[in-house]
């Protein structure tokens, strides 16, 4: 039933008593704030697409959610069953970035290790990881320079995390430095749920030229406990092209370059 009101609400009003909603209910179908709020489809839309170019709240088919917590990342092992094609699309779009004779970091996580691949053709490269998968894929190019920073192993993530991994990026200068994550948005930038994946993370975007963020849009609205910097602190972001348009708008306006991987189109085999 709609809230009973003298006069209509003006749209600030209307969208606050919008994301009271969301805050209380989590997610709601577009039929169903345009009963709580008595307006029409066509407002609702507006008013979601324009909180979601705030980062406010995030469309979804049908309607809109709130962003969610994310308490606990997946492992490894799951991480690498689910989005292939969005995730070899995004590898093979930062993989563009790269030329030869490059000091490049990869941070941990399926999506960048995919990268390899698309790098093995490149002369007088130097890859920096944290990331025990990446060491092993680079094992059968040879002629790269490749650097693992030691420090704590995460078994579950095969990666290094903490302090120890910190201190050995912050020794190196790096051309470009490719940041994962499992949680972003355009109010909280990248975040984890990992306190000891903060540092190493912080490390490389310190000690590079440039940063970019790689993340798929399905962990776009969800957030952790520790921040590790804002959207705007980012060069580049590259994510799949499923990200909705009111959420890369908000992106580019920070302005960070934005860059949409189609998974029909970008996940080619890498050169030979």
């Amino acid at each position: 039933m709609a809230e009973e009101r003298s006069v209509p609400l003006i749209p600030d009003q209307r969208r606050e008593q919008l994301l009271k909603h969301l805050r209380r209910d989590g997610v709601l179908s577009v039929q169903q704030i345009t009963q709580l709020l008595g307006v029409s489809h066509m407002t609702v839309r507006r008013d979601i697409a324009e909180l979601e170019r705030q980062g406010q709240v995030f469309s979804v088919p049908g309607g809109a959610r709130i962003a969610s917590h994310l308490q606990s990342e997946p492992s490894h092992q799951a991480k690498t069953l689910i989005e292939q094609p969005e995730k070899q699309a995004m590898a093979a779009r930062a993989a563009q970035l790269v030329e030869n004779g490059m000091t490049v970091y990869l941070d941990a996580g399926t999506t960048l290790s995919a990268m390899v691949p698309f790098l093995v053709h490149h002369t007088a490269l130097t890859v920096v990881t944290n990331d025990f998968t990446t060491v092993d894929r680079l094992m059968s190019a040879p002629h790269l320079d490749v650097i693992h920073v030691g420090g704590k192993v995460e078994p579950a993530n095969r990666s290094s995390v903490g302090r120890l991994a910190a201190t050995v990026l912050r020794q190196l200068a790096l051309d470009v430095a490719f940041i994962s994550t499992s949680s972003w948005d355009l109010l909280r930038g990248v975040t984890t749920p990992s306190e000891l994946k903060v540092e190493v993370k912080q490390a490389a975007m310190e000690c590079t030229g440039t940063s970019v963020l790689v993340a798929g849009s399905s962990k776009y609205g969800t957030f952790g406990k520790y921040r590790v910097a804002p959207l705007g602190a980012f060069d580049t972001v590259v994510t799949d092209s499923a990200l909705a348009g009111a959420a890369a708008e908000g992106v580019r306006a920070c302005g960070t370059e934005l860059l949409l991987a189609d998974p029909k189109e970008d996940g080619g085999s890498p050169a030979p």
